[in-house]
């Protein structure tokens, strides 16, 4: 049975990496939800937040093909449970609606934010899980969405070995 997954995985900083990473799902027919790529707690080494929906059997297919990769330092899969994350989406509008005051209570109610107000546009924030933000963008369609964007999803899991421990593992086993 297919169901979410949130793979992690950390690598060094190498040109081309996220292109052989992706390239895996590519050869495996699955298709990436949403992806995030930023530095992580350790120096010199960079996080991928892949989102996907596969099965189990699939998901650890996956897994142990990226860990093969050179530069790859460790995969982690995990599902929502053992997880805390989030997603961000901006939302742009016409200005005119501002004066609605409308618009200000739905941005209040969906514990949004304004973050820039121009002649022409505003630029409303939400943070959440994606079915918060597009309910937001439910609500706010009716004033005149200009742009919207929302970013892939940015996960930290609960309580497990910190990664500085797994690469000291690694140097241990060389």
């Amino acid at each position: 049975m297919e169901k979410l997954f949130t793979i992690s995985i950390f690598t060094e900083n190498q040109i081309g990496i996220l292109n052989r990473i992706t390239i895996i799902f590519t050869r495996r027919h699955l298709n990436i939800s949403s992806i995030t790529a930023s530095e992580s707690e350790v120096k010199d080494v960079y996080r991928y937040t892949i989102v996907l929906q596969t099965t189990h059997d699939q998901v650890r297919k996956v897994i142990a093909q990226i860990e093969k990769l050179v530069d790859v330092l460790k995969a982690f899969v995990h599902e929502d449970t053992d997880i805390v994350h989030q997603e961000i989406a901006l939302y742009k509008i016409k200005t005119t609606a501002l004066s609605n005051s409308e618009v200000e209570n739905v941005v209040r109610e969906n514990h949004a934010r304004i973050l820039s107000v121009d002649p022409q546009f505003i630029v409303i924030e939400k943070t959440g899980h994606k079915a918060e933000t597009q309910v937001l963008f439910e609500k706010l369609k009716p004033f005149g969405i200009l742009e919207f964007a929302r970013s892939g999803r940015v996960a930290v899991t609960k309580p497990m070995k910190e990664l500085s421990a797994y690469l000291k593992e690694l140097e241990m086993q060389n």
